[in-house]
């Protein structure tokens, strides 16, 4: 193996084949815990497979401004996943793949060395995966080393195909958000027009929310017509 890092990097990611992935989609108001099984053949023997389970964990998703893109976190995956992290804030075409969290759950994972063929092993995980009937689970073939980046890749794939679902969610609960908003505001011009007393609580929950502007002429009219 290179010592050139962005070309270990890219092996990993041009050798990691995803043979099956969750069918769920990742979460937009929480954490994913994604079950992994990556297939690894020994670089030094071809009769040596390397099976990794372990879970990773994909964070609550945000919509942030392209500014905020500036660190990319990918947890504990390390310097090659985060180099290929960088890449990718630098060429993808959606950089909201980059506004998920990665965190890799080290102290969880299980390794262990099969003495046969890769395809005999892989066809005993999948075996061993439908059995379980886990919706979130994932199995792919990738490198020994660097491994992490294979399951970069998968997050990546995983990301990319919950993105336009988790954002409209996103784009659905801010609507929802500010209608919730309009209607107290509405309710509370409508108990001050009643109860002057409660005028001054309007105007703190109108610069609270940085609506100040907004609802300024409203504001004076009320006042005016309470007579206060």
């Amino acid at each position: 193996m290179s010592n050139n890092k962005p070309f270990d990097f890219w092996y990993a990611v041009n050798n990691t084949e995803l043979i099956s992935t969750p069918t769920n989609r990742l979460e937009t108001f929480g954490d994913t815990v994604v079950n992994y099984y990556l297939v690894c053949q020994q670089m030094d023997s071809t009769e040596k497979v390397v099976v990794r389970e372990g879970h990773l964990k994909a964070l609550k998703p945000a919509i942030i401004t392209p500014g905020a893109l500036g660190q990319v976190d990918v947890g504990d995956l390390g310097e090659e996943a985060r180099q290929y992290a960088e890449w990718l804030k630098e060429h993808a075409n959606d950089l909201r793949i980059l506004q998920y969290g990665f965190s890799l759950q080290k102290q969880e994972l299980k390794e262990y060395i099969v003495t046969d063929h890769i395809d005999n092993v892989l066809a005993r995980v999948k075996t061993e995966v439908a059995e379980l009937n886990d919706p979130l689970s994932a199995i792919l073939v990738g490198v020994d080393d660097p491994w992490r980046v294979c399951l970069m890749k998968l997050m990546v794939e995983l990301v990319q195909h919950s993105a336009q679902a988790n954002i409209q969610d996103l784009q659905q609960q801010s609507l929802d958000l500010k209608k919730r908003l309009v209607d107290n505001i509405d309710q509370a011009f409508l108990e001050a027009s009643r109860d002057p007393g409660r005028i001054n609580a309007l105007a703190d929950m109108l610069k609270q929310n940085g609506l100040w502007s907004t609802y300024e002429d409203r504001f004076f009219a009320l006042v005016k017509a309470s007579g206060k």
